[in-house]
């Protein structure tokens, strides 16, 4: 092990090696206790290779590894084994689930089947298979309406269940509050005591490196005892670019679900579901207008459906479509018509420095091209709704590293530079005017 973690870092030996015990060495084989299963296929896929060297190198002959495993989290939990009551100490009201987020609420279409499956498994089987769950996309695709359908389910299913949904933000407060109240044991025990967390835009969380730190060891406490952890992020883990690389780690332990911008079908569907639910009669060629015109924002579908629900309570006569144009002509805006495109945003960009796309896409890095490029991959970052691994992609072939690299240096040239900012300004004009 000492061997072992000269090669791989401090940090490396703390979070894969420090946890593992060795056993018993028997007929060849040594015998290594882990805490539960991903502790073991991470050894397995990260290290036993050169473990297995160092082995041979120290004894003069072949050693096998094998794993006992502590704790089997694929297993689902007995039916004997009861959700304690919760204690005084972390005693905590349930308001904070929203009644209207259920699974019978929530549409189902191609861009977030998979994400709703593993959700409606979660909330009948917590802390087992799927532990944690990290649900990522967009900004108002339905990651909080999942979560909120997971805790509702559960509450339902396990009325003992202590579930507490929360916000990075909120998380951040409480801890802030609680070390100058000098409350850090009532925090962590009103966390740490949970049946599960869910806990909402993540990416919030990171890089905050105290009230991170305090959520890693949050998330420990609960993941050793089984219990379930959601999370959910407008991007994977491995983009999240934190402090804490620990934290990402255990974050893709677990089973990752992304949710993307629903299809026309869904939207329709969406759209008739909330119809349902507002009791409100709406011409079908409405519905096809607006599931049109709104394409990359659910929040937006069902707050336009709202709005001319407002306009029909008030006038009493039915809608027609003329009178929905105008209604939500100034909702709905250019961005949703006409979503941007990567190649739009390159093309404006390789005009205005008169550059050629293939240089944006190549591999030359002297400031005429370089420059250009990273203001490209921002732009692709703000206006369109890919991930900084497809806007790679999208580069010829670039790391999502370095499109987040991009990101972080125009973002601080636009912060600092009004002039810039202007350029920057034009050139998201240009690019609205050439998608219409």
């Amino acid at each position: 092990m000492e061997r072992l973690r000269a090669e791989i870092g401090e940090e490396n030996s703390e979070l894969w090696l420090k946890p593992v015990e060795a056993m018993s060495l028997e007929d060849g084989v040594l015998l290594l206790k882990a805490p539960n299963k991903f502790f073991s296929d991470g050894i397995k896929e990260r290290h036993q290779k050169r473990l297995l060297c160092l082995l041979r190198e120290i004894s003069g002959s072949d050693v096998g590894i094998d794993f006992h495993i502590e704790r089997d989290l694929t297993r689902v939990l007995p039916p004997s084994d009861p959700v304690p009551e919760a204690s005084p100490q972390s005693d905590f009201t349930l308001s904070d689930l929203n009644p209207r987020y259920t699974f019978e609420t929530f549409v189902i279409g191609e861009s977030n089947r998979l994400a709703r499956a593993a959700a409606e498994s979660i909330a009948k089987s917590p802390g087992t298979q799927y532990n944690p769950y990290v649900i990522y996309g967009g900004v108002g695709l339905g990651k909080t309406h999942l979560m909120h359908a997971i805790g509702n389910a559960m509450r339902r299913q396990h009325p003992k269940a202590r579930v507490l949904y929360t916000t990075s933000e909120q998380f951040v407060n409480e801890y802030i509050g609680a070390v100058q109240n000098n409350g850090l044991e009532t925090f962590r025990a009103r966390y740490r005591c949970l049946d599960c967390l869910l806990i909402d835009d993540i990416q919030f969380l990171i890089a905050k490196e105290r009230s991170e730190q305090e959520f890693f060891h949050t998330f420990n406490a609960l993941f050793d005892s089984r219990k379930q952890i959601v999370v959910s992020s407008d991007r994977s883990p491995k983009e999240l670019s934190p402090l804490e690389q620990r934290l990402v780690s255990r974050l893709e332990w677990g089973f990752m679900a992304d949710i993307k911008a629903p299809d026309l079908e869904t939207r329709i569907a969406i759209l008739r579901k909330k119809a349902e639910i507002e009791q409100f009669s709406v011409p079908d060629d409405v519905i096809l207008y607006v599931a049109s015109s709104v394409k990359t924002n659910v929040r937006s579908l069902e707050g336009s459906l709202i709005r001319l629900k407002a306009f029909q309570s008030m006038t009493g006569s039915p809608l027609s479509i003329d009178e929905a144009r105008e209604i939500l002509k100034d909702t709905i805006t250019a961005d949703d018509s006409n979503p941007v495109r990567i190649e739009t945003v390159q093309r404006i960009v390789a005009l205005k420095y008169s550059v050629d796309v293939k240089d944006l896409k190549g591999h030359q890095r002297t400031a005429s091209i370089s420059l250009p490029r990273q203001v490209a991959m921002y732009l692709s970052c703000e206006m369109t709704e890919q991930s900084s691994t497809d806007i790679g992609r999208a580069f010829g072939g670039k790391d999502h590293s370095t499109v987040l690299h991009a990101r972080k240096k125009i973002g601080k040239k636009v912060e600092e530079d009004p002039f810039f900012l202007e350029l920057i300004n034009k050139l998201k004009s240009d690019i609205r005017t050439a998608e219409r």
